[in-house]
């Protein structure tokens, strides 16, 4: 009886072209990487990786949405296991750092790259894409707005523009992807310190 092959589905293969292409993108940068040299990582013909991506830019800017939908996804998962804003505070600002190192590179181009979202594309798949992550953006920046706001309205935190400030916010803990390097001198735990006492300061 023959052996039955197996064969990886549509989605895994996908998930393992992101993987190369964060790799990639977050060590040597998106404008140095070949899609070529993606494909050679995976194992397809340059020809195969257009079954999933249409242009290395379509891939990036799936990147770029999946990093925002994750983030959102650990921020309602921290707020949700804090009895207040400012426990909520603080959980949310560790969650950030609380990830592995792929997420560490997918942070770093997303920071690198937001100008993206703010021109149409001209690829349909593209642009679907663009205003996915442009939606995930406000969604972002919505939670951090409401949960400024609960702290506000506690007083637990300073009457402020809470827009405002969560902009600010998030711009610092942001921040650290433009020089941080998984397996450098500094641990993300030890950051997420530095940070969350940053933020409380910006806050307060």
């Amino acid at each position: 009886m023959a052996a039955t092959r197996r064969t990886e589905s549509p989605r895994s293969k996908r998930n393992v072209i992101l993987d190369a292409a964060v790799a990639n993108f977050g060590s040597v940068g998106y404008e140095h990487t070949k899609w070529a040299t993606v494909a050679k990582e995976v194992g397809i013909g340059q020809t195969a990786l257009y079954h999933y991506f249409e242009s290395k830019a379509h891939c990036l800017l799936t990147i770029m949405r999946m990093e925002l939908t994750r983030y959102h996804e650990r921020f309602e998962a921290a707020v949700e296991g804090s009895a207040d804003a400012g426990s909520a505070f603080r959980a949310v600002i560790a969650s950030a750092y609380d990830i592995t190192e792929t997420e560490a590179l997918s942070a770093r181009i997303l920071l690198n790259h937001i100008d993206m979202l703010a021109s149409p594309r001209s690829s349909e798949r593209e642009e679907d894409e663009r205003i996915r992550a442009r939606e995930m953006v406000r969604v972002v920046e919505n939670d951090w707005t409401d949960l400024l706001r609960r702290g506000m309205d506690s007083g637990e935190f300073p009457q402020r523009d809470e827009k405002e400030l969560g902009r600010f916010v998030l711009g610092l803990i942001n921040s650290v992807w433009s020089w941080y390097r998984p397996g450098g001198g500094r641990q993300l735990s030890e950051i997420a310190e530095s940070v969350t006492d940053a933020c409380v300061r910006l806050v307060h």
